[in-house]
């Protein structure tokens, strides 16, 4: 294995509180009913249209347009400070790192953003390569971004792995012909993962470091990390 692509958030990350007031932001200056914290969790993960729609029944471009703009300008206030790894993700990059395993980022953040969160964390060098949503045309779960991300790290779909929290990456993986492995840390359940084609489904990250480390082999042998 070359390469393991993954998720930001709910995945190696948590913006929770970021994302919230952002949202928040994006519907009050709109005159949007507020939504609840619950159903703005459940959104994380999607692109700012289809959660402005999700939030509000919306599905006017131009509305949508303004809300990303929104949603963004508070995001330069916020999400950075905002931002933290979730348990064992560090641990689990330079695991990466060390056995010579290439790394990306794939979100639908802006790829600045994910790059000022690793430097305020103290860890750029751990990750290769980041794709946000201001770096390509079309979005999660369309395949574009972990195919650039595959390109720009010299792997084929056959030689990486996808690592993600919701159904949207899971389609992402899907559609770009990558092996996927779902984990537990956000809001879809094991079940909604388990609906698309998957290598495994880890209940953290810890999970996933013995996944990938002491089980990967078994399972894939010609692919093995060395």
């Amino acid at each position: 294995m070359k390469a393991v692509l993954f998720d930001f958030d709910y995945t190696l990350g948590d913006s929770t509180e970021g994302i919230i007031a952002c949202l928040s932001y994006g519907l009050e200056k709109l005159g949007f009913p507020a939504a609840g914290r619950e159903e703005m969790r459940k959104t994380i993960g999607l692109s700012l249209g289809p959660s402005l729609y999700r939030l509000t029944g919306c599905d006017d471009e131009a509305t949508a347009r303004e809300f990303t703009r929104l949603f963004m300008e508070k995001a330069d206030e916020v999400m950075v400070d905002a931002a933290r790894f979730l348990p064992g993700a560090v641990e689990l990059l330079r695991d990466l790192k060390s056995a010579g395993v290439k790394t990306a980022i794939v979100t639908t953040k802006a790829a600045y953003r994910i790059r000022a969160i690793l430097q305020k964390q103290g860890i750029p060098e751990l990750v290769d390569v980041v794709v946000g949503s201001d770096r390509v045309t079309q979005e999660k779960p369309h395949p574009e971004p972990a195919l650039l991300a595959l390109r720009e790290l010299g792997a084929a779909a056959g030689e990486a792995l996808y690592v993600g929290d919701s159904v949207v990456d899971a389609r992402c993986a899907q559609a770009a012909g990558i092996a996927f492995v779902g984990v537990l840390n956000g809001t879809t359940t094991r079940e909604e993962l388990e609906a698309y084609p998957h290598l495994t489904v880890t209940r953290d990250l810890i999970d996933l470091d013995g996944f990938l480390f002491k089980e990967w082999d078994r399972l894939c042998p010609e692919a093995a990390i060395s």
